[in-house]
């Protein structure tokens, strides 16, 4: 494979508003704010730069390590249903980002540097436009479908709803942990959306993302047990 691409630049974004748990990214997990366990794995996975897109004043006149910047995000987009696609466009704008981005989002504590690592080396190949990392589903999915009116609308290949689940090939999905692309590419496409995304694979375990108290609370026993050397 490419050389891993250098320098390059993490945008990691926190919202202060959170429905499944408020304050959920500066809540203390495992002896440190929530957020700083990105930033930590983006420092250790080699970014150049990381960039805080925020709206949590505690995270805008905090003291951050060399090469951190927080930039204050607009309210308009700070709301519950506002997509991540016009929140980095801001982010790379404001920041004046060039080349290699790598999308952290706190809310998944478990990642690790060498998942970055591997995301980067993919992106490095230069076959895809977007690199994303992902987990094993369950492959059951292929046989659902859409209801148009009364007519049931396979996913995928129709054949998949009458097969046993176990001669299903594999499925995974996104786990929102890592995106990598080029800063300039995003902006002009304006979307994640491409027909050349290559993925990394991250365990089931690694791939929890914090929504409520319990998964908080699940990825800090997580969390607690890597640090006393009891899980990888």
């Amino acid at each position: 494979m490419s050389p891993t691409p250098s320098p390059w630049t993490a945008v990691i974004p926190l919202r202060a508003g959170s429905k499944g748990l408020p304050g959920k990214n500066t809540r203390i997990l495992a002896g440190q704010a929530l957020y700083r366990h990105a930033v930590d794995v983006a420092l250790a996975a080699g970014a150049s730069r990381v960039i805080l897109t925020t709206d949590i004043e505690e995270v805008l006149s905090a003291t951050l390590s060399t090469g951190v910047q927080a930039i204050r995000r607009p309210a308009h987009l700070c709301g519950d249903t506002v997509p991540m696609a016009p929140v980095l466009a801001h982010a790379l704008e404001t920041g004046g980002c060039q080349g290699t981005v790598v999308l952290l989002q706190a809310t998944s504590p478990l990642r690790q540097a060498s998942d970055v690592g591997a995301a980067l080396e993919v992106f490095g190949t230069g076959q895809f436009e977007l690199v994303m990392s992902v987990t094993e589903a369950d492959r059951g999915v292929l046989k659902w479908g859409m209801l148009v009116g009364d007519k049931f609308e396979p996913l995928s290949d129709p054949a998949y709803c009458f097969a046993n689940r176990q001669s299903l090939p594999p499925v995974v999905r996104p786990n929102g942990a890592v995106y990598v692309m080029n800063a300039q590419w995003f902006l002009g496409n304006n979307s994640f959306v491409s027909e050349r995304i290559g993925v990394v694979q991250m365990s089931a375990e690694r791939s929890l993302d914090i929504d409520t108290l319990g998964d908080f609370e699940r990825c800090e026993a997580a969390l607690i047990a890597r640090q006393q050397g009891k899980n990888p």
